[in-house]
């Protein structure tokens, strides 16, 4: 990055061109995407837990922020060992969410309110209540083992591991069946991996792929995108701490090449759907460059952009990444997603100040507006537009995050704990987090306030799974609204602008010199710049103001733009 060594401030540097556009609409290059954890949304029986018409009666309000899709958490029936992400059946509804026809209903409402769907797919693991599981604890004879990825274990009776490969959530990945076969699971014991080295385990997902395309949605998340083929014959990493190794190095068991022909088959698949159906790949690389790879013009449309959740609130790190962001996606034809928090990491008004929530929400506040005007596509978690933090103080008895229990368990032993990635140190958050926090995810996922003045706020007629703080009262979505100096009014605000302005959304950009700590860049008719210093600076901002975090003053005709705070100007001279 262009720095001056004397008093480090941000030089101009050249554009980057638009990406080349691809045939058809395209309406992801640039869209803003809204994540619904459904369990935790909106509940319509009162059971305490967010079901499809809970969400269906919310799709108004969705609407009316300004997005232009919603992705939808996994509702697939499931025991619900870690929030649905272990899938006894693809094709049916979980009964805590309700029914297919309610899945039907909420995909044709969205289409009423302009809004596109886009579901989870799981296809590196299973439940261990799949169907072709059962089967495999059934009999040793099972046609269905070829399905799995196991393997006799080391050791003279077999009874070490067949490798070294550590579960994400902590411990081996490895767990034996009574007949002493070892099966391979990167996550919990309860989900075990699939063999894609199989022809029908391809056919079954390409099939669950056209039951919901055939359904109306508009796309898929797909889960663990990076992890469906493991390198040949399984060597072992030779290292403990394997789920941290992540985002820096390829790992046997994550980013094959391999895989890459897997999302090729799959966009081959939905580009023979009308409408512009999308695949977004939740794919972990270890660069920019490697996860470029996933969003070739054969692959997937998005890829999410997992070392933009990483950076620190420092105007350097966040220049960095987003230089490396759109020069690597920009070189293979596709737009950039950004994602500031998501249901398995703290949320980003916590994680920008541990320990000083004011600060947080200002910080958050500002990485909003940034974020909304960066070139590309961005994800928007829910709650993240009320200014949510992370909920640090949940007693362990409400408590239903696999990876917490399971890295407890495995830290008690003297071993690695689990290693969520992406998921921040536990030294950069309050004491009250400092064990094990990055298996701590129940705290991002605490159910909506949508208004009242008491638990559960509106989130349904009962009480909710997880408990909402007290001070979540100031925060309803009843709260905020019509209050002109809200967080949720300043994503309104800032959604209708990105709609309205075309120079916002895909596009090129073009960085502009700036003081130390200091982010400022042009889009076109747009300018917008970011101070992460925590003390004011007065810069020469042509044109007139659009909107900032906070309140911004002009002296002597320059703008004095307070710390931790974004605007966005007209930039005209």
């Amino acid at each position: 990055m262009p720095q001056d060594p004397a008093d480090g401030a941000v030089r101009a540097s050249a554009p980057f061109p638009r990406s080349p556009a691809r045939p058809g609409p395209a309406w992801w290059r640039d869209a803003v995407i809204y994540q619904v954890y459904v369990r935790s949304f909106a509940d319509s029986d009162g059971d305490g837990v967010g079901d499809l018409r809970g969400v269906t009666s919310r799709l108004p309000y969705l609407a009316g922020l300004g997005v232009d899709a919603v992705w939808l958490t996994p509702f697939y029936a499931s025991p619900q060992a870690d929030g649905g992400y272990d899938v006894a059946d693809y094709r049916a509804v979980d009964p805590l969410f309700g029914d297919l026809p309610d899945a039907a209903a909420l995909i044709e409402a969205a289409h009423g309110h302009g809004l596109r769907v886009i579901v989870d797919v799981v296809p590196n693991h299973t439940s261990e209540r799949h169907p072709w599981f059962r089967a495999v604890r059934a009999s040793p004879a099972a046609p269905e083992r070829a399905y799995y990825v196991l393997r006799p274990g080391r050791g003279e009776h077999g009874e070490l591991p067949p490798n070294d490969w550590e579960s994400v959530f902590g411990g081996p990945a490895w767990t034996r069946l009574p007949d002493g076969v070892w099966y391979l699971h990167l996550f919990a014991p309860e989900q075990p991996d699939l063999n894609w080295e199989h022809p029908a385990v391809r056919a079954e997902f390409e099939d669950v792929l056209r039951f919901w395309l055939d359904l109306g949605v508009d796309g898929f998340r797909v889960d663990v995108a990076h992890g469906m083929v493991k390198a040949p014959g399984l060597p072992d990493v030779g290292r403990a701490g394997q789920a941290r190794m992540l985002n820096t190095e390829v790992l046997p068991f994550f980013d094959q090449d391999g895989v890459h022909e897997i999302h090729r088959s799959w966009r081959a698949l939905l580009d023979s759907y009308p409408g512009e159906r999308i695949e977004v790949a939740e794919a972990w690389a270890p660069t920019s460059e490697r996860l470029a790879l996933y969003v070739r013009a054969d692959e997937a449309h998005q890829a999410f952009n997992f070392q933009y959740v990483l950076a620190p609130w420092e105007a350097r790190a966040l220049r960095e990444v987003i230089d490396a962001s759109l020069g690597a996606t920009g070189a293979v034809g596709a737009t950039t997603t950004w994602v500031l928090s998501n249901h398995d990491v703290v949320r980003h008004t916590t994680r920008y100040a541990a320990g000083d929530p004011a600060r947080g929400l200002r910080r958050g506040r500002a990485a909003a507006l940034l974020t909304l005007a960066l070139p590309g596509s961005v994800y928007v978690y829910q709650g993240e537009e009320l200014g949510l933090p992370e909920v640090l103080d949940l007693p362990e008895e409400v408590r239903q995050d696999p990876a917490y229990f399971r890295g407890r368990a495995v830290a008690r032993d003297g071993a690695d704990a689990a290693g969520l990635p992406g998921a921040p140190d536990a030294a950069g958050l309050p004491e009250t987090e400092a064990s094990g926090q990055e298996g701590m995810r129940d705290g991002c996922r605490v159910p909506l306030p949508w208004s009242g003045e008491a638990p559960p706020y509106g989130f349904g007629p009962g009480g909710s799974w997880l408990p909402q703080p007290p001070a979540w009262r100031g925060l309803s979505v009843a709260a905020q609204s019509g209050d002109p100096g809200s967080t949720l009014e300043l994503y309104r605000a800032a959604l209708a602008l990105r709609r309205e302005l075309p120079g916002l959304g895909d596009g090129g950009m073009e960085w502009r010199e700036a003081p130390e700590g200091v982010l400022l860049f042009a889009r076109p008719g747009v300018l917008c710049a970011l101070n992460t210093r925590s003390t004011e600076v007065v810069l020469d901002l042509p044109g007139r103001p659009l909107l900032a975090s906070a309140p911004v003053e002009a002296r002597g005709g320059r703008v004095v733009l307070p710390g931790d705070t974004c605007g966005w100007w007209t930039g005209e001279e």
